[in-house]
């Protein structure tokens, strides 16, 4: 059954979507859908009431969230596991996208992000308070994946898990403000890891374009 992706080309949370598709070598549809608008179309809030990007059809499946739907990604279709196979790291994957969800997305990338890099790039009026809080608040933030990163290359380990997928594009876009690099310069390895990241074939393909 072919597979169709609704999305925001400038989420981050499409964009980690997009990254699980890509990684698992699965074939999509895209579909553009600016979540931000006041006259989204009834027929998305169909699919999610929360008026939330992405979206995930497949057949007679609708799925919304995207920790389900990447789950449901990395179980259902053929391609390497993209989590971990014994129990703690499994939790500690668990974790980390809770922080994400929970404690990163909004200063990270709703506040820095948003105020310090997209604001400036499409002509709109830049909320220096909003900028300041959530600089503010990111090194405590950044510090906790830095702290359950292994040594191992990858955030859990040896090999790619959602913990990766999940996280990447959290900070990829907190580090297009000369702040958020700055900050998280101060955490070499988590650095180092987020260049290794940025090379990897899946981000170079799905990378939004500004």
């Amino acid at each position: 059954m072919s597979v169709t992706l609704i999305g925001y080309r400038y989420s981050v949370y499409s964009w980690i979507a997009r990254l699980v598709l890509t990684e698992k070598g699965v074939d999509y549809d895209w579909q553009e859908i600016d979540p931000f608008v006041t006259d989204v179309p009834a027929r998305f809030l169909a699919l999610n009431p929360f008026k939330r990007v992405p979206v995930l059809l497949q057949g007679d499946l609708s799925l919304y969230e995207t920790v389900a739907i990447t789950r449901y990604v990395d179980e259902a279709f053929e391609g390497p596991s993209l989590q971990p196979d014994n129990p703690v790291n499994r939790a500690r994957q668990s974790q980390i996208l809770s922080i994400i969800d929970s404690d990163a997305y909004w200063p990270l990338v709703r506040q820095v992000f948003a105020q310090g890099f997209f604001a400036p790039q499409f002509g709109e009026t830049v909320d220096q308070e909003e900028l300041a809080a959530g600089l503010g608040a990111a090194p405590a933030i950044v510090q906790a994946p830095a702290v359950l990163k292994t040594g191992q290359g990858w955030i859990l380990g040896p090999t790619l898990t959602l913990a990766d997928i999940h996280l990447y594009p959290i900070l990829a876009y907190f580090a297009m403000v000369p702040e958020g690099a700055e900050i998280l310069g101060q955490f070499p390895s988590l650095e180092l890891w987020r260049q290794n990241m940025a090379a990897r074939p899946s981000v170079l393909a799905t990378h939004p374009k500004f």
